[in-house]
């Protein structure tokens, strides 16, 4: 069930979705079952969040706008770090900055012992380009990796955002300037209207879209930057079951992120494990691994396959 992300072992595929998942969780999993842990994402300063209502549920989806509430660094240092110390499972630290040299700042103070990889969230908004999230481009994207990579010698995620119209150029970006992994992807840009009172559902009026609805675009997303770069993918979005566990990885992802199908059972990651691994036994693969990449695809001519890459 293992797999390698970059030089990182993972134990299997599995891991949280940033801000899904707290150490309360240990009263109904056990955590070094997973491939990985996930924190929520740590900003330098402290953070309240959005306004509220922060979220809405709409037919299987969920819009959140909880606006990335944070107790800041020294908190997560002192407290955070010490509780999952005592685990086998790596620690990946989630972070968010509103600029290129304050995610620096972050990734060099939290290259901590006891923290496995950096995950750097570069879907939030980027205050040098008008507000625009870092992974709207490839542009941005290259200038916030390059500093991240000079900061750190963790190993790198880069969490890209899928309100964008060329994802495999900025994937390609984020590999170029060190990147050892890809995170496909945050949540979707949406809104909901309460028809009741004519105001947004959500006192930010905007937020993300996640749950079972985004994962046909999210699977297509990991499809096109597995096929317009060599470093792994983590694919992330919509993912409930271990079917949708092997639709991710034939699709090109190495391992997933699950996220707000922990919100409805709490234990599902753990289920997702033994499925997979139930899968694998009953269709005689031997590595979970194999699954990665393994989609097939009758013979075409080029042209009929220029939806892969907007290039």
């Amino acid at each position: 069930m293992s797999v390698k992300i970059g030089e990182l072992t993972l134990k299997n595929p599995i891991m949280p979705a940033s801000g899904t998942f707290a150490e309360g969780l240990s009263q109904v999993m056990d955590f070094d079952r997973l491939g990985a842990i996930v924190t929520k994402t740590v900003t330098r300063e402290v953070r309240a969040g959005n306004p509220t209502p922060r979220v809405v549920e709409r037919p299987n989806s969920m819009i959140n706008a909880i606006g990335i509430p944070s107790k800041g660094v020294a908190h997560f240092v002192e407290k955070i770090i010490p509780l999952y110390a005592h685990l086998s499972t790596p620690l990946v630290v989630s972070i968010s900055a509103p600029t290129a040299d304050g995610f620096a700042c972050l990734a060099r103070d939290l290259s901590l012992p006891g923290v496995a990889a950096i995950e750097a969230n570069i879907s939030c908004p980027n205050i040098e380009e008008d507000g625009k999230a870092f992974a709207m481009n490839a542009d941005s994207t290259a200038t916030v990796t390059r500093a991240l990579r000079a900061a750190t010698d963790l190993p790198l995620w880069i969490k890209l955002t899928p309100n964008t119209g060329d994802m495999p150029a900025v994937a390609r970006a984020g590999e170029a300037e060190g990147a050892d992994a890809l995170v496909v992807a945050n949540t979707i840009l949406s809104m909901a209207i309460d028809l009741k009172t004519f105001k947004p559902s959500l006192g930010n009026v905007m937020g993300g879209l996640s749950g079972p609805a985004v994962k046909p675009i999210v699977l297509r997303q990991v499809f096109q930057c597995a096929n317009a770069v060599d470093i792994p993918i983590i694919g992330c979005g919509g993912i409930s079951s271990a079917e949708d566990v092997i639709e991710y990885m034939l699709a090109g992802a190495r391992a997933v992120q699950v996220g707000t199908a922990t919100f409805l059972q709490p234990n599902i990651m753990p289920r997702i494990i033994e499925d997979l691994q139930a899968f694998c036994y009953h269709r005689q693969i031997n590595r979970a691994s194999a699954l990665t990449g393994a989609l097939l695809i009758e013979e075409a001519d080029e042209s009929d396959l220029s939806w892969l890459d907007p290039q």
